[in-house]
Formats: C-alpha cells, sequence, structure tokens
C-alpha cells in the first residue's frame, strides 16, 4: 500500500494533460515549469564544468570523497531536461552516494539525433578518468531515458575497450523505443506521467530516421555481455515497467549482474519527488547503499 502522500501525488500529476507540448521547444520550456519547484539545499556546492567539451554540474554534498564519483545523465526522454531540471534529484544523490556528482547536460534532440547523447556521456566519462578518476571508483546512473543512455554509453565504452566504471544504474529506464511492452497498454491507469504516443514522438525525433532497434539508442537489443553490475528500479504501476523487467532479464542473460528492484504504486521516476514522498527518499537511499557498496568493492 502506497503512502497517502502518494495517492496526493498521483491525483496531483493526472490532472496535467500528457502529450500536451508536441514540439520538443514547447516540451522543454514545460518541463522546466514544472520542476522549477525543486529545490537543492544550500550546503550542496554546485559548480559548472567543461567536461571533454560536454557542458557539465558538479554536484558535491558535505563530507563527499573526492575519489569516488556518479556520473548523472537526466531524463527527459532525450528531447528536454538538464541538469538543472533534475537539481533536487542529483543533489539527494550525491548526499545518498557520498560521492561527488557530474551531471552531464548531454545534447538534445531533435537538433542532435542519436548517437551525439552517447557520444557527450562516454566523453564526459573519458575526462573523468582523463583527470585521474579510477574506472572502480565511478558509477554512470540516470532516470527514464538517462537510465537507457546509462546502459547504451557502458556498451560504446566497452565496444571502444574503455576501462569501465563499477556499476550503472537504471531509474524508470527507457530502453524500448518502439514502445512495444505488455505495459505501455496495460498501465495506462496507472502512469499519469508516461503515455505511448507522445513517447514515439519523442523517439522518432532521437532516432532522426534511424532503425528504432538500433542498439545505442534502445539498448535493449544491445550486445549486454562484459556490462559492469546494474541496478534497476521501476515501478510495477508504470507504462516503462516492461522495459525495465525485459533490460534486467536480457542483461542476466549476457551474463550480467542485475539487482532489479519493482516498487508498487510508485509513479514513473518517483525518486524526484522525495521531497514529498518517503517511499522517494527511501528509493535513494537504497540507490546510495548500492553505489556505495560498488564502489568500495
Amino acid at each position: 500500500m502506497s503512502s497517502p502522500a502518494n495517492q496526493m501525488l498521483f491525483e496531483m500529476l493526472r490532472g496535467i494533460p500528457r502529450g500536451a507540448a508536441r514540439d520538443p521547444l514547447r516540451a522543454r520550456a514545460e518541463f522546466v515549469r514544472l520542476t522549477s519547484l525543486f529545490t537543492v539545499p544550500a550546503d550542496v556546492r554546485r559548480e559548472r564544468v567543461d567536461a571533454g567539451g560536454v557542458p557539465a554540474e558538479w554536484f558535491v554534498a558535505p563530507g563527499a570523497d573526492a575519489g569516488r564519483v556518479l556520473l548523472y545523465l537526466h531524463g527527459g526522454a532525450y528531447v528536454m531536461g538538464s541538469p538543472d531540471t533534475h537539481r533536487e534529484l542529483i543533489a539527494r544523490l550525491a548526499r545518498a552516494t557520498g560521492a561527488r556528482v557530474l551531471a552531464a547536460d548531454y545534447r538534445l534532440a531533435p537538433e542532435h539525433a542519436c548517437p551525439a547523447a552517447v557520444h557527450d556521456a562516454a566523453a564526459a566519462y573519458r575526462w573523468l578518468l582523463a583527470g585521474g578518476a579510477r574506472p572502480e571508483r565511478i558509477v554512470i546512473g540516470g532516470d527514464s531515458a538517462g537510465g537507457g543512455l546509462t546502459v547504451a554509453a557502458l556498451v560504446a565504452l566497452r565496444d571502444a575497450g574503455t576501462p569501465l566504471p563499477a556499476g550503472g544504474v537504471c531509474l524508470s529506464p527507457w530502453v524500448d523505443l518502439e514502445g512495444i511492452g505488455a505495459s505501455m497498454a496495460g498501465n495506462v491507469e496507472t502512469d499519469p506521467i508516461v503515455e505511448r504516443a507522445s513517447l514515439q514522438r519523442m523517439a522518432a525525433a532521437y532516432l532522426g530516421g534511424a532503425d528504432p532497434r538500433t542498439p545505442l539508442a534502445a539498448p535493449l537489443y544491445a550486445d549486454l555481455r562484459s556490462l559492469p553490475p546494474l541496478l534497476v528500479h521501476v515501478s510495477a504501476a508504470e507504462a516503462l515497467y516492461d522495459d525495465a523487467v525485459r533490460l534486467a532479464e536480457r542483461a542476466r542473460a549476457a551474463g550480467v549482474e542485475v539487482a532489479l528492484e519493482p516498487w508498487d504504486g510508485m509513479v514513473h521516476v518517483w525518486h524526484m519527488f522525495a521531497s514529498l514522498l518517503p517511499e522517494g527518499a527511501e528509493a535513494i537511499a537504497r540507490v546510495g547503499a548500492w553505489v556505495r557498496g560498488r564502489m568500495a568493492g
């Protein structure tokens, strides 16, 4: 049974028309408006940097271990979002993981189709390595499209022979750009945020005419062998539930260690609402513990 706060959040989100902004510029502006109330604690330091040609921002909480880094890739269906729209989530992850968090402001579609975002994520990771960060002390993570981008970046880094990080974190990952998972239709009434028609428009913008099963765009179809351990969070009530489950199944079949944690009754990327939801705060704490364990091991 979800908390009363979660039920209230669900009702609030259900009142927002899904897919109202049909072009990327309007979608971006609306996303900025919807996330305008998210805050960052005063003791979390933010610093903008050029991460190997990729705009990025450091989020550093008090007591952070300078030798440990979470490279974070924000969500937004590849057409919207930034480190700023996800600032509260990133700040909470910085505190929970005890690591410095580098949030990459990767290029967005349709101006920059796939694999631009993958190249940016990989470039930011290589910048960390060039600066002295050790791969076994780095974890890559992201939410929604950023969760899919996390897997795609790991695949691209592996294929290039780059030393891989200690793990990957995928929060409500979007890895199937065709939207053919059963939950896409089965969870229509229980997901007030994600709907197939909007995702298909955004997928088309990101693909730029490419096959929707292109592995670096839809990592559900990538060769996942030799990837580092993955932590996957997803709500059983969300449209992308089957994306997460199928990703976990395919990764395990490829020999990858996967911790799949399905939650009941949560909205898409409920972690972003941790200031309202006890379940969001709990989920972030679990991510923090997993990341600390990977970096320690």
